[in-house]
């Protein structure tokens, strides 16, 4: 997946914001980062973002874990041979 640096240089492009503590938030905790990025828990998960960061902020993390998970089925696809 993207390292925090990625995902930040990501958001700084898209939106004109780092969101540094956002992708911290998801990422830098192992014993929480599975659970972060569970697409089942998404909304409670948004809801908390958006509780300490804000709506824009909780955008964000949405379109982190998409990242994430559109990296995961490119590095899949292409194990298997698939472009």
């Amino acid at each position: 997946m993207p390292s925090i640096e990625a995902h930040v240089k990501t958001s700084l492009e898209r939106t004109g914001k780092e969101y540094k503590d956002v992708h911290e938030w998801v990422d830098k905790d192992e014993a929480k980062k599975v659970e972060r990025h569970d697409i089942t828990k998404m909304p409670q998960n948004a809801r908390e973002i958006e509780l300490k960061w804000g709506k824009e902020a909780a955008g964000e993390f949405v379109q982190h874990v998409h990242d994430d998970v559109k990296k995961r089925i490119a590095d899949t696809l292409a194990y298997f041979g698939v472009k």
